[in-house]
């Protein structure tokens, strides 16, 4: 019953669409608005990753109605991302366009298995200055695989986007690159004006327009996107080699990581900005995997929950998935009655609306967020960053969380400690040979070596009191350093007395052996008092011990 209940909150319901009756209008308007933002950039992420506009378009259609539907979130916008572009590209560069719809495939079943074994919720674990780090690698390759476009040159052979810019721009001729260049900047300046004029005008459109206009009219000597498909593409196997399907495993479960991370990401800031619910990370997988299933039968590309449009579903008011099924839908009308202007789109104009995407993914005020925090975070952006750029992604992101982990432990080893205290009540003859050392914050694997080296070093003295109630993170390593301790101390004929175990840390030292390694179970303690009580009756007998002794030698 209880895999039934699960089964079944991973898949649509009535409840998706419960509010549709009263805002189906505030639905339908901002499903219209962001298709026609979605429009060039599903053009443009289709013709940077080598898959084509036509595959970008699928993607955004096929890919947009099945997250939407199936998805854990009610106004995530889904389709292709500079992001995935960023991975795919390689992919097809490498092994051809019969590797996109296997690649595609295979990325979306392995997302469709963690959202069923309910591995949603793991993106919680990836520090901030890793994400926005990633977040500046991906922008800066988005921005310089629009350079040969661009200066309409051809790329470079580099799979690297750095690399392959620098070779484009050797190849450029100033006879031909100027027009690309004036195509670049007439998009980018409307769109960067056109918020100014009004917030809802769409810049990247009506750049389009105007660049495709003047090209037209003035008959540049500038590339286009070409003939388009009319129509939907009916569904297809893909072309299957076992070789094929072992040389893309790796590419695949790269593509299916990034895809997990930039989706759950997307559906959890869009949560936090609207009042339309909360989102269902495991659902949300689901939904993702069989939206990259779905577009890789279609023909088109891996898909992914988009922030930027995403944000422009929520800020136009949608209220249910239903906007973004209206948001394919819009697309899906291009296809079939708009495909022949559209194939007249300068790729120079589709450059021009990526690289100032790309300059929009880079937020300055985030920058000066993560910057002025902590030199380790600071640290661990900027690593996370170059390695993006230079490297892979998924890399990245690891070698981010590993620098974050090692920074995250530093500080942590800075809070934990040892501290000789004074005795509690009056002071007694004899309690200079007993010594009470308090343990604080946490004693893991790497702290405990200074916890070790501080009780051992302890001299003249027969009673050590440990006091362990204020120890609030301990590992197994932590529990092993204090058995190996009270071991060490009572072979030199030092009493050992330990106080204060917690109830949840009781099971790990049992487990270890430190309560074995206690002279007597009575050397346990629950309160200080009793314990230093017994501490100064040890040290009364010891030294009663001590005079009689002394007196028979006399």
């Amino acid at each position: 019953m209880n895999l039934l209940s699960s089964a079944r909150q991973l898949l649509p319901g009535k409840a998706d669409y419960a509010p549709l009756k009263s805002s189906w209008k505030n639905d339908l308007i901002a499903g219209i608005t962001v298709g026609i933002v979605a429009l060039p950039l599903a053009l443009a992420f289709g013709v940077s990753s080598g898959a084509g506009a036509a595959a970008g378009l699928i993607t955004a259609i096929v890919a947009g109605i099945v997250a939407a539907v199936f998805g854990g979130s009610n106004v995530q916008v889904s389709g292709p991302t500079g992001a995935m572009v960023v991975v795919l590209a390689p992919v097809i560069a490498l092994h051809g366009m019969q590797s996109l719809a296997l690649v595609t495939i295979m990325a979306g079943v392995v997302v469709l298995v963690a959202g069923a074994l309910k591995l949603g919720r793991a993106v919680g674990y990836i520090p901030w200055p890793v994400i926005e780090g990633f977040t500046l690698g991906i922008a800066i390759i988005i921005f310089l695989q629009q350079v040969p476009a661009a200066f309409g040159v051809p790329a470079g052979d580099s799979t690297n986007a750095a690399v392959a810019a620098f070779q484009s721009l050797q190849n450029t001729d100033p006879a031909t690159f100027v027009w690309p260049v004036v195509l670049v900047l007439i998009v980018a300046a409307i769109m960067l004006v056109a918020p100014k004029v009004h917030p809802q005008l769409p810049g990247s459109i009506i750049g389009i327009i105007v660049a495709t206009l003047v090209a037209g009219l003035a008959g540049l000597p500038v590339t286009r996107i070409g003939d388009l498909p009319d129509s939907l593409p009916a569904p297809s196997a893909p072309f299957f080699d076992l070789s094929l399907v072992t040389t893309l495993l790796a590419p695949a479960l790269t593509i299916a990581a990034l895809a997990a991370i930039e989706s759950l990401l997307s559906a959890r800031v869009a949560a936090s900005i609207s009042d339309t619910g909360p989102y269902d990370p495991d659902r949300e997988l689901v939904g993702q995997g069989l939206a990259s299933v779905a577009s890789g039968f279609f023909g088109g590309m891996p898909a992914t929950g988009a922030i930027a449009r995403t944000a422009v579903n929520i800020r136009a008011g949608a209220k249910t998935r239903a906007s973004t099924i209206v948001h394919a839908l819009v697309l899906l009308g291009v296809v079939y009655l708009a495909t022949g202007p559209v194939g007249q789109i300068p790729l120079a104009a589709l450059s021009g609306v990526l690289m100032v995407t790309a300059f929009r993914m880079i937020s300055p005020a985030t920058l000066r967020s993560v910057i002025g925090s902590t030199r380790a975070d600071t640290v661990t952006f900027f690593v996370t960053a170059v390695i993006t750029v230079s490297f892979d992604l998924i890399q990245a992101v690891e070698i981010g969380i590993i620098f974050a982990a090692f920074f995250a432990l530093r500080s942590l080893v800075k809070t934990s400690g040892v501290h000789r205290e004074e005795l509690p009540g009056l002071a007694q003859d004899g309690d200079e040979q007993i010594a009470l050392f308090r343990l604080d914050g946490a004693l893991f694997f790497g702290a405990s070596e200074r916890v070790l080296e501080r009780v051992s070093a302890i001299r003249n003295v027969h009673v050590v009191i440990i006091r362990m109630s204020q120890l609030q993170i301990l590992d197994a390593t932590g529990a092993r350093v204090i058995a190996e301790l009270v071991t060490a101390l009572e072979r030199r004929g030092i009493t050992v007395l330990i106080k204060g175990i917690q109830e949840r840390h009781l099971k790990l030292v049992k487990h270890v052996g430190v309560l074995e390694s206690l002279r007597h179970h009575k050397h346990l303690f629950a309160e200080l008092e009793p314990a230093v009580e017994h501490a100064r009756s040890h040290v009364s007998r010891i030294r009663q011990q001590t005079t009689t002794a002394v007196r028979r030698t006399l």
